[in-house]
């Protein structure tokens, strides 16, 4: 039974699920806007949340704790000086999916994953 179990394991390992997670955070803070699909989209968008609501507190241990989940040094400072300064107002709610369709190859849903305006 799956009772308390809340993440999805995306038919990967653990170390695995851990790297694309961080990878993909870092890939989305950087660019904005990826594509992937629509679980990993789902799976992502409360990493990189998580990782926001660190930036908008702005002490030496958060950047610590958010290097320590990325392991990017330009992807932390533009957390903690750009994205930060955008979401200052905003209370969560950082990240929108949109839907893109199928994937021609194997018909896996797409979507979208972007911060929000």
């Amino acid at each position: 039974m799956r009772h308390g179990i809340a993440k999805r394991k995306l038919n990967k390992t653990s170390t695995h699920r851990i790297a694309m997670l961080e990878n993909m955070a870092v890939s989305l803070i950087m660019h904005e806007t990826i594509k992937t699909t629509l679980p990993k989209a789902k799976e992502l968008r409360p990493f990189v949340e998580k990782i926001i609501t660190l930036g908008k507190k702005n002490k030496q241990s958060s950047r610590i704790l958010a290097f320590s989940s990325l392991r990017d040094k330009k992807a932390v400072s533009k957390v903690f000086e750009d994205l930060s300064t955008r979401f200052k107002d905003r209370n969560g709610g950082y990240c929108r999916i949109v839907k893109a369709g199928f994937r021609t190859g194997d018909n896996a849903p797409m979507a979208f994953i972007q911060f929000v305006e």
